[in-house]
């Protein structure tokens, strides 16, 4: 075995760094956004979902054959006759040329075709046939008989023409003989016989509906005599008229009322007489009188005394005067007053006269609607009186046609035959094709579906045109490792009850690994087995053998993928790489050991640590116990080489197992000791390789992955759902993280892009 040195947990961290971090590239995760299908995708999915078709397609193939077999008619066969229903001799004509000069409608003179064929289907018209019938075929009845007969008009001629549809030719002859010869009988007695009792039900009608026309007639006039009403909008206009004039009428009185009642309040006020007084001339004329005797008398006063005659004189005519003047001034004022108040109650008249007019005219309009519409009604139901009158007047002349038409009978043209091919038969054959035509088209259409419904990665393409990562290797499906899978599960069931638990006594620890390191590494390097506890796609080689009885594909997709991570850095050899998934199942743990035995092979130093404290599956797949591991190293001062376990058969391939599970993985991945560790392995080996568990929901591979060169996605084909995968890249974006690319895992075909 070749020894490598190791520092111990607590040398000084300085003689072995970790490794310088790389620098975090952006994760362009983000899927494209085409849903575009070429035809080699269309061929991808049904290659996928051939069990979905295959089995779709069988069922519904079942369905129809079972269908077809249950429903299966026997032949179907057909008869007609037909019949002229109306006459086409000059007679006819004369009939129509003398209908034309009636009604002015010719086309009333013909044949209501699709009232008679009613009639002609009616249980009346069909009852006896179908008594007559029962005697031969007791299980024809009303229904049954109508639902097998047709009667059209043929075209737009005078002729009837019935089918009738059965799978017995004897029984449709038979059925069409006893029809026509009904419908003749029917021609020549029946249907005069109830024409004319048309023409009687139509005469005793007459009278009452041109009673009812003529009483119309007379309440129509009544009502324009009383109410005035020839034109109910010529009224109506008029009538508005009338109250706009009124209400510009009392609109101007308002305003001489206002202006009057302005006159007498000033009249009445304190200088209203005096105003009155202003223009009345014979007032003026005594006041002016006055005036000059009030001058004289003033004049005389200074001159002479007043004991002196004149001035006496003068004075006596003041006095006698000054009543007059007074009483013209109060005459003045009481028919100044008169006129004002006399004018305001004419004023007010008028007013209360308008506005009566104008309640009339309102109350009138309000009314006239009222009238309209029972003028309205009145003139309808007249109209529909008049309308029925002369529909049962056309209807009588349009009987009495028939009648004489009748009196001819309808003519057979075409008697009734026995039909001698079928008109329908059952295509099995046909119909078992479109069957499976269908059938085909459903599960392909189920296919689809599914496909759409599906989110997983289909093929390597279709990881690499969504996921904007480098793809860095495309491991195929190996059916070799797929017969290993259920040996590796009865392997990890027997072992698990086995693992142990760490204990919380570091001197418990240290009893359990001194004990346990009498276990040697005595096991051959082992072949890959799947770790079914995850579900993953993983497999076991058989131990002592190598990668000969692996596919060529299989080992050059690996070889492919070392070489892939080499060329990733071109400045510097990747020493360190952390694999991890989205989810449980993905095949990380599998990519990681054969990754490490293909670099291995190719002269490489590699150590694969299983840094899963959680769902460890290295020790499954090398074959290895797990009594003893990483957890055990950080946990405990134990010597990193009573941890490392060699292969036999590749003596460059070491393997630290994940040991017993820890109650929590996340504390001890974290801790500075395995910072420590990480260093130390950087260092010493080539290619150091750490399977970590699963990104979604957990942390662990966070802790790890920053103190590597980068961290390396595993995506199962057909199982990776690429939801969970963007979520769990996502997440990425928040730690200082490289991610190196993604491995596409277990394709079973090779879709070319």
């Amino acid at each position: 075995m070749e020894n490598y040195s190791f520092n111990s947990s607590s040398s000084d961290s300085s003689s072995h760094s970790i490794p310088s971090l790389p620098q975090a590239q952006p994760i362009p995760f983000a899927e494209g956004q085409g849903d575009d299908w070429s035809f080699q995708d269309f061929l991808g999915v049904l290659r996928r979902r051939t069990l979905v078709i295959v089995g779709v397609t069988i069922t519904m193939m079942t369905t129809v054959v079972v269908n077809l077999t249950l429903n299966q008619k026997p032949p179907e066969y057909e008869g007609n006759f037909q019949l002229l229903v109306e006459p086409v001799t000059d007679d006819a004509r004369s009939v129509d040329i003398v209908k034309d000069n009636s009604s002015g409608n010719s086309a009333a003179a013909g044949l209501d075709y699709e009232s008679q064929i009613q009639v002609l289907k009616s249980p009346a018209l069909m009852g006896s046939i179908i008594r007559t019938l029962q005697i031969s075929y007791p299980d024809i009845s009303y229904n049954s008989l109508i639902n097998s007969l047709t009667i059209t008009q043929l075209n737009e001629t005078k002729i009837i023409e019935v089918r009738y549809r059965s799978n017995d030719p004897n029984k449709i002859k038979t059925v069409l003989d006893r029809i026509a010869e009904e419908y003749i009988d029917y021609s020549q007695e029946k249907r005069q016989t109830k024409l004319r009792q048309g023409i009687r039900f139509v005469d005793k009608e007459l009278p009452s509906i041109r009673g009812r026309v003529d009483r119309l007639q007379k309440e129509l006039q009544m009502f324009r005599q009383k109410y005035d009403f020839v034109d109910p909008d010529k009224q109506v206009s008029l009538i508005t008229e009338q109250v706009t004039v009124l209400t510009n009428q009392r609109q101007n009185i308002a305003q001489e009322l206002a202006k009057a009642r302005a006159d007498l309040a000033i009249l009445q006020g304190k200088n209203g007489r005096l105003a009155a007084l202003i223009n009345a001339p014979l007032y003026q004329q005594l006041l002016a009188q006055l005036q000059q005797l009030d001058v004289q008398i003033a004049t005389e006063s200074i001159r002479l005394q007043d004991v002196n005659p004149t001035l006496q004189t003068l004075k006596e005519k003041r006095e006698s005067l000054l009543p007059l003047v007074n009483q013209e001034a109060q005459r003045v004022y009481d028919v100044k007053l008169a006129e004002i108040v006399n004018q305001i109650q004419n004023l007010e008249v008028q007013s209360q006269e308008i506005a009566k007019t104008e309640q009339r005219l309102e109350q009138k309009r309000k009314q006239w609607p009222i009238l309209a519409r029972q003028y309205t009604e009145l003139q309808r139901t007249l109209q529909v009186a008049t309308e029925s009158l002369n529909r049962f007047l056309s209807t009588r002349e349009t009987l009495q046609i028939q009648v004489s038409q009748t009196e001819l009978g309808w003519q057979l043209l075409q008697p009734p035959t026995k039909p001698e091919n079928p008109v329908y038969a059952s295509d099995f054959k046909r119909n078992l094709i479109v069957g499976l035509v269908a059938s085909i088209l459903l599960g392909i259409g189920a296919a689809l579906l599914l496909e759409k419904l599906d989110n997983t990665y289909h093929n390597v393409q279709a990881l690499k045109d969504k996921v904007k990562l480098p793809l860095l290797g495309n491991i195929p499906f190996e059916q070799q490792i797929k017969n290993h899978q259920d040996r590796a599960y009865i392997h990890a069931q027997q072992n698990k009850s086995k693992l142990p638990l760490l204990g919380n006594n570091p001197f418990e620890r240290q009893i359990e690994t001194s004990q346990n390191r009498s276990f040697t590494q005595k096991a051959p390097i082992v072949a890959v087995h799947n770790h079914v506890s995850e579900g993953m796609y993983d497999s076991t080689v058989e131990s002592n053998q190598d990668y000969n009885h692996y596919s060529p594909n299989f080992l050059e997709a690996l070889r492919v993928l070392y070489t892939n991570i080499q060329l990733l850095s071109s400045d510097r050899q990747i020493r360190s790489i952390t694999i991890s998934s989205a989810t449980l199942g993905d095949g990380k743990s599998t990519v990681a050991f054969h990754l490490a035995q293909i670099a291995t092979a190719m002269g490489q130093r590699v150590l694969l640590i299983d840094a899963d404290l959680r769902q460890p599956a290295i020790h499954t797949l090398s074959d290895l116990n797990n009594l003893w591991g990483l957890s055990n190293l950080i946990s405990t001062n134990l010597p990193v080489q009573e941890v490392i376990r060699k292969l036999p058969s590749m003596n460059q391939l070491s393997v630290i197992t994940a040991g017993p599970i820890p109650p929590d993985p996340t504390k001890l991945l974290s801790s500075e000791k395995m910072k420590r560790l990480m260093a130390d392995f950087h260092n010493t080996f080539d290619l150091v390789i750490y399977d970590v568990p699963h990104l979604v929901g957990l942390a662990d591979a966070s802790l790890l992955a920053p103190h590597t060169d980068g961290l390396l996605m595993v995506v199962r084909i057909d199982k990776t759902d690429s939801s969970v995968l963007n979520q769990a890249l996502d997440n990425l974006k928040f730690s200082r993280l490289n991610v190196l690319g993604v491995v596409g895992n277990g394709q079973k075909i090779n879709f070319n892009s």
